[in-house]
């Protein structure tokens, strides 16, 4: 794991995109197919003795590390926060047992929901640590002298809770924007997010954290606002492919080569998986 500093009272805690290199297993798991491969960065705002970590990483080891790096900072006093239900964001939550664990109520919901599922998935996240505690639409809180919002919005899943910095124009988007494009879990609910894309870009703030990306953008202050146009096109060209039926055989980077052009997004290959589960999805609901 690389710990990053795009920003004076921001580390953030990377890990994969390392071609030929698996975390877990050989075998196909969330773990290594889907977070590892595609590159996956968790974060923490620190400001003085006090920490809000946004995920809690893909594994105890990773969390560790965090709590690790954040007490050689001087930090002693954590708090934490979810981006939403995906084992990806929470496998470390037991490494926090003791602090703060906010979530959306939503969040919430789907980790209950989930728990059998999670905890004897490949790999398991056992035991699966709850939030212990819980918002609805939008929660304020201050990291030593910085304020903090996290802000509920459907985009990616039904639970998503973004965290911005008002004061420092930064917003920390979880899943919800991502490069090289959006992963699709929830098809039926494609408009709603396309919707909430757009509420998210009237939100003032001039950078974006995403928690999957390149590193060297993310280690040298993020992504603009143009993650944001990139994300809408490549959801606007699923929504238009059931109509489209040569948009289906098409590969990633020809399908969102609109998307690319804004500059707001790459190509990067591994995607090209899970654009084809994108499809899959999009024409299994329609």
């Amino acid at each position: 794991m690389r710990v990053l500093r795009p920003f004076p009272h921001v580390f953030g805690f990377y890990d994969g995109r390392m071609p030929g290199r698996r975390a877990w297993s050989d075998e196909p798991n969330w773990l290594d197919d889907g977070a590892y491969a595609l590159g996956i960065c968790s974060y923490a705002v620190v400001d003085g003795d006090e920490a809000l970590v946004y995920d809690t990483h893909i594994s105890l080891a990773h969390a560790r590390l965090i709590r690790e790096t954040l007490a050689a900072a001087g930090v002693t006093k954590i708090r934490v926060a979810l981006s939403h239900w995906h084992d990806d964001h929470v496998a470390g939550n037991e490494v926090f047992a003791d602090c703060e664990i906010w979530a959306c109520a939503p969040t919430a919901r789907a980790l209950a929901k989930n728990q059998a599922a999670m905890e004897t998935g490949n790999p398991p996240i056992r035991p699966l640590v709850p939030p212990n505690r819980v918002f609805e639409g939008q929660l304020s809180l201050t990291i030593g002298r910085v304020a903090v919002e996290l802000i509920h919005a459907e985009i990616h899943s039904d639970d998503a809770a973004l965290m911005l910095l008002p004061e420092a124009g930064i917003l920390f988007a979880g899943d919800a924007l991502e490069d090289s494009v959006t992963y699709v879990g929830e098809p039926e609910r494609l408009p709603v997010h396309l919707a909430e894309l757009e509420r998210v870009a009237g939100w003032e703030f001039a950078r974006i954290l995403p928690n999957h990306g390149a590193e060297a953008v993310i280690a040298g202050g993020g992504y603009d606002r143009r993650l944001i146009a990139a994300t809408r096109l490549y959801v606007e060209q699923l929504l238009r492919m059931r109509e489209s039926p040569e948009l289906q055989r098409m590969d990633l980077q020809d399908f969102a080569a609109a998307a690319f052009a804004t500059g707001g997004a790459s190509y990067f290959a591994p995607y090209e998986a899970v654009h084809r589960q994108n499809v899959r999805a999009m024409l299994e609901t329609a």
